[in-house]
């Protein structure tokens, strides 16, 4: 990093649960299956505006394991990706971790709970981690968080799973969590 590039902040926002609704099976959140079942929460749009407002780069770090085991395509990923962006033009990047995890022989520092996906956008984006936030509703975000040094906020939505780190605020929805934010940041 140059002496003359100034650190910037981020939030970086899980994507199922958080910006879009994920689809609940047996008390677990799963990702849409396809782009037509890609539906934003109602107050994500106003929220990642009102953050960018506040001066803070959008970052949605996103594990989409299925594609990594077979059960869900790239273009179909890809395919909502697009979609996000074109509802969401303040995001600054989408960073992915495609991999089905160690139990499916693919072992790697970018699925969540390990921070690789938010450690790559901070080193790209010149991103000062302790002055940024995680936005997730699973216990990976928080673990995930902390491992980057990361404040975590952390979006209630009732899953049948236990956390084992605290988050910094729990809320129930993304508006509360944007307000957790901007609260906190200002102090």
């Amino acid at each position: 990093m140059g002496k003359h590039q100034v650190t910037r902040r981020a939030v970086f926002l899980d994507r199922d649960g958080v910006i879009n609704r994920a689809v609940v099976r047996n008390g677990k959140p799963h990702p849409p299956s396809s782009p037509t079942d890609f539906k934003l929460y109602d107050d994500v749009v106003n929220g990642c505006a009102r953050l960018k407002t506040a001066s803070f780069l959008l970052v949605v770090i996103t594990n989409q394991p299925d594609v990594g085991r077979g059960t869900q395509s790239r273009e179909a990923v890809e395919a909502m990706h697009l979609k996000l962006k074109s509802a969401l033009p303040s995001l600054d990047r989408i960073e992915i971790c495609y991999h089905g995890g160690e139990r499916y022989g693919q072992p790697c520092d970018c699925r969540k709970p390990r921070p690789g996906l938010i450690l790559r956008a901070a080193a790209e984006l010149n991103i000062d981690l302790k002055e940024s936030y995680v936005i997730g509703d699973r216990w990976r975000d928080i673990d995930c968080a902390r491992a980057a040094g990361c404040r975590v906020i952390f979006i209630e939505r009732g899953y049948k799973e236990k956390s084992c780190q605290a988050a910094d605020v729990t809320v129930a929805n993304f508006k509360e969590a944007v307000n957790a934010v901007l609260r906190d940041s200002s102090v």
